[in-house]
């Protein structure tokens, strides 16, 4: 059966940048611009006539932000929104409390003044288009606060996180959120997690700054060379891949511009199979919500290699895409709620080693 084309409606206050989106969008035999709107007091009265699928939306615009229409479009009349932002800090936090207030996905804007690259650029946003379209809408547990203590499973006297444990988690569309939901709740002993989130080159760094103001363990940006110490997590950069290897009796972060893995880079096949030769049986994987199959083969190398495998069930999942490649795949041991999720891990850690090898 043929699936309907997606009706895409295009706010940005740019007309250049609408005509360019606009152009990538209408080249995609599955999609197609239904309008655009320059503000969105002229995107209110478009979705209305057009009844777009999805929107994309700029940040910055003249009247109404970004951020306020976005609210009270999804108050109002909730749809999928992929925000476009410019790459400046101010930007990188408008786009993370969109995330926030409901938004799918995001994309940087394109350069225009550099054609090379476009055809990566395109790829991206009709893929990030298409994830939106069959993405589920969930309640949004906003944290405007660092996470109170009570929210943080405390630390029992007979509970030991061995340094040789590691967390390693891979998430894409929706994926910002669902791993702020899990690091919230990580006490600050926990033994080192190590991410890749599918996200643009430059954003990551405000991701993990972000996530550092409301966790109770350490957040931040990866480094190459340096120690996975417990009590951290460690965000791949929005342009590498990252890696964990190993220096003695200590877990080292690696990060390289291999060729892209799935057409991602980060990839998160690429963590998960690092982890895999590197940590085996005292390695958790956990897969997050988000569209395509990265991650699912290494998931199921985790898993051969005794590490306990913990995948997002469906009904939590913005796109429940990654998870279930990595379930049909046979990499998964459980599957569970993005809000059990993080009880999981600590269980399985308290428990000492992954699973038994079949011999």
């Amino acid at each position: 059966m043929t699936r309907p084309i997606i009706k895409v409606l295009v706010v940005d206050d740019s007309a250049l940048i609408r005509s360019v989106l606009s152009e990538i969008i209408n080249h995609e035999q599955d999609m197609t611009v239904v309008g655009t709107a320059a503000d969105p007091y002229q995107a209110r009265e478009k979705i209305r006539t057009h009844n777009p699928d999805v929107l994309t939306l700029d940040v910055e615009m003249p009247r109404m932000d970004g951020l306020d229409f976005l609210e009270r479009l999804m108050r109002l009349r909730p749809m999928p929104v992929v925000m476009v932002s410019s790459l400046t800090e101010r930007n990188s936090e408008v786009t993370f409390r969109a995330l926030e207030l409901g938004a799918v996905d995001f994309v940087s804007k394109p350069r225009i003044d550099i054609r090379r690259g476009m055809e990566d650029y395109a790829q991206e946003i009709t893929d990030k288009i298409r994830s939106a379209s069959v993405a589920r809408f969930h309640p949004r547990l906003v944290t405007a606060l660092p996470v109170p203590a009570s929210a943080v499973p405390p630390k029992s006297a007979s509970v030991w996180y061995s340094s040789e444990r590691i967390v390693v988690i891979g998430a894409s569309t929706g994926g910002t959120e669902a791993i702020k939901e899990v690091l919230v709740r990580m006490p600050h002993d926990a033994p080192a997690i190590v991410i890749t989130q599918h996200m643009p080159a430059g954003f990551t760094k405000s991701f993990a700054e972000r996530l550092n103001g409301l966790c109770g363990i350490r957040v931040q940006e990866a480094s190459h060379g340096e120690r996975a110490l417990p009590g951290h997590a460690y965000i791949a950069r929005g342009d590498s891949h990252l890696t964990v290897g190993r220096s003695g009796a200590d877990y080292v972060l690696g990060l390289n511009q291999d060729a892209p893995v799935n057409r991602h880079r980060p990839s998160v096949d690429v963590l998960f199979h690092s982890a895999a030769a590197t940590a085996g049986r005292n390695a958790i994987g956990v897969i997050l919500t988000g569209m395509g199959k990265d991650g699912a083969a290494g998931m199921l190398e985790l898993k051969k290699s005794g590490a306990h495998t913990i995948g997002q069930d469906e009904a939590s999942c913005v796109v429940y895409g990654m998870p279930r490649e990595a379930f049909l795949m046979g990499g998964v041991d459980e599957q569970a709620s993005l809000s059990e999720i993080p009880e999981k891990i600590l269980s399985c850690l308290a428990r000492g080693g992954g699973r038994k090898l079949r011999v």
